[in-house]
């Protein structure tokens, strides 16, 4: 018998997707580009500028400007898991509990490092216009200060100044942020990261969500840290914001690898890729509050 038709690969392809983005993940609210994606990769255009409107016109004729789109690939990045060893895989393929718990480890550790890496994505690199970057403004706590309503306040307006629409944007709070509000009114703010009837509570115009795998600062320059780069003694944690139709995922092939009925292992080796990809669409309409460490 075929390894294919012993472990039923479909079936625990299948099982490792489900429930993939749960509704507390802020991918869940991503615009979802899956259905361009071909090969792995996407093809799509960058849209030139828009047209200025002219008020009151009396010169003619209009002025015609051609807008000009530039092609562009996205290729999608491939994400692997370690291999796991499964013994005894007939009593696994038959025994839906056991089956579950030799794919939690898969889905949990692809689920993480996706979402870390669309996390990094969905942060600015630097303070801009339509990137807004704040500072933590609060009191000292350890190495940082705290972050207060008036700085979740200074990214709305900054969002406000970018004519950033009022409905869809999302304030994802890394845990310690979410602990400073809640020190400062644990009525309003300790249950404000839950999900009612599907959707995420609203503080300052913003969803409110939450995840502990925020992107890092550099204290000192405000830029953002490379997704790869080793953190220092200047890297400062943060919260992230984006509104829903400016960010996007995309899901491509997943495949299981299996070796069955390894003789030296006496058992069957098992292990997933995944291709994934989550971009900022335009590099408007996110934000950060970074937390600030103090100098003196």
């Amino acid at each position: 018998m075929t390894t294919q038709s012993t472990l039923q690969k479909e079936l625990w392809v299948n099982q490792l997707l489900e429930n993939f983005y749960p509704n507390s993940s802020f991918l869940e609210y991503a615009k979802d580009f899956s259905p361009l994606v071909e090969y792995n990769a996407i093809n799509m255009a960058e849209a030139g500028l828009d047209p200025e409107v002219l008020i009151n016109n009396t010169t003619y004729p209009i002025k015609v400007t051609q807008r000009v789109d530039t092609p562009v690939k996205i290729e999608l990045d491939l994400f692997e898991t370690e291999n796991t060893l499964v013994r005894r895989p007939e009593a696994i393929e038959y025994s839906y509990d056991q089956l579950e718990s030799v794919l939690m480890g898969h889905r949990n550790s692809l689920r993480a490092r996706t979402a870390e890496k669309a996390a990094h994505a969905f942060a600015p690199k630097a303070d801009g216009v339509f990137t807004p970057v704040v500072r933590t403004s609060g009191e000292k706590t350890g190495n940082r200060l705290r972050m207060t309503i008036e700085d979740v306040l200074a990214l709305k307006e900054r969002f406000d100044d970018a004519n950033i629409p009022y409905e869809g944007r999302f304030l994802v709070l890394n845990p310690r942020h979410l602990s400073d509000l809640i020190l400062f009114d644990v009525k309003a703010f300790k249950d404000i990261t839950d999900i009612v009837n599907g959707e995420p509570k609203r503080f300052a115009g913003f969803n409110i969500l939450q995840t502990s795998i925020t992107p890092f600062y550099d204290n000192v320059t405000g830029e953002k840290v490379d997704f790869t780069a080793q953190k220092s003694t200047t890297s400062t944690f943060c919260s992230f914001a984006f509104h829903r139709d400016e960010v996007m995922k995309a899901d491509g092939d997943v495949f299981m690898y299996a070796k069955e009925n390894d003789p030296e292992e006496r058992g069957t080796i098992i292990g997933f890729d995944k291709r994934f990809i989550a971009l900022p669409i335009r590099n408007k309409g996110i934000g950060a509050i970074v937390s600030t460490l103090p100098t003196e």
